[in-house]
């Protein structure tokens, strides 16, 4: 099941994405913006897991490692 959601953007963003599907790398202003939600979300994902592994690493549970072979 789909939501519709409309949205207004300046003049400008508009003729930006229009560029871009011009140069054949969306074929619709919803793909274009489906991806950017898409990467935006896997961006916090990430930020999330890294900020995880950064508080891990500064309590003493995580390690250094010198080389592909300490990873073993």
């Amino acid at each position: 099941m789909r939501d519709i959601v409309n949205i207004s953007l300046p003049r400008e963003l508009s003729r930006e994405i229009d560029k871009l599907l011009g140069r054949g790398h969306y074929s619709t202003r919803s793909e274009f913006l489906r991806e950017l939600i898409r990467e935006r979300i896997a961006e916090e994902d990430l930020l999330s897991q890294i900020k995880k592994s950064e508080a891990e690493f500064r309590s003493g549970k995580g390690k250094i490692l010198h080389s592909l072979k300490d990873l073993r």
